[in-house]
């Protein structure tokens, strides 16, 4: 066992867990689940059935991913925010195999508290503020909050809300990284 999991965590049979990785306090892995390399899984995390983590995914404590959800590798998951599985749930009618399936792009952070309701993908690099209720797809480096989420604005890779020039061009004070907008999307300039 090349991972750590503190002695109150459960980790059901089946799960493929990656090098360096870390679980702690009362986490629940359930069977079948694939995550990678160096990812940490704070307290009380629940991660359902054949779910699939990327490498380096940090997910706070009390966060719920459920059966249907795949995180590529460097996103973050802030506390206690939750993903859902169903659009119609019911308690008298098993939706098993009815499961919306959402994928969380590299480098995406989710906030605490927020809510992604299944079937929307959340595109590289977006940014969910915290309370933020997802109900449509999110793309690729875009700020969105709110309930429901709106987007309002543009993230850089390194974590800062980009400021576009008359030529569609920003540059990310810190990283110095440079984007250009077209066609209403966002992409990372590479010289």
């Amino acid at each position: 066992m090349n991972y750590f999991n503190h002695e109150t965590a459960v980790i059901d049979e089946g799960c493929e867990i990656g090098g360096g990785t870390k679980i702690w306090h009362f986490s629940h892995i359930m069977s079948n689940c694939i995550i990678g390399e160096n990812c940490n899984i704070g307290q009380n995390v629940v991660v359902s059935p054949e779910v699939v983590l990327g490498k380096n995914v940090k997910i706070q404590n009390n966060v719920s991913i459920y059966s249907g959800v795949t995180c590529e590798d460097d996103v973050f998951l802030g506390p206690s925010m939750v993903f859902t599985n169903v659009t119609n749930p019911r308690s008298a009618v098993n939706r098993r195999g009815e499961y919306s399936k959402t994928i969380v792009k590299k480098g995406a952070s989710i906030g605490a508290n927020a809510t992604i309701v299944c079937g929307h993908d959340i595109g590289e690099y977006a940014f969910i503020g915290a309370g933020a209720v997802v109900t449509k797809t999110v793309p690729a480096y875009a700020l969105v909050v709110g309930n429901p989420a709106k987007q309002i604005g543009w993230m850089s890779e390194y974590g800062h809300r980009l400021e576009f020039d008359d030529n569609g061009i920003a540059v990310c004070e810190e990283s110095k990284e440079k984007y250009k907008f077209e066609n209403n999307t966002v992409v990372k300039v590479t010289e």
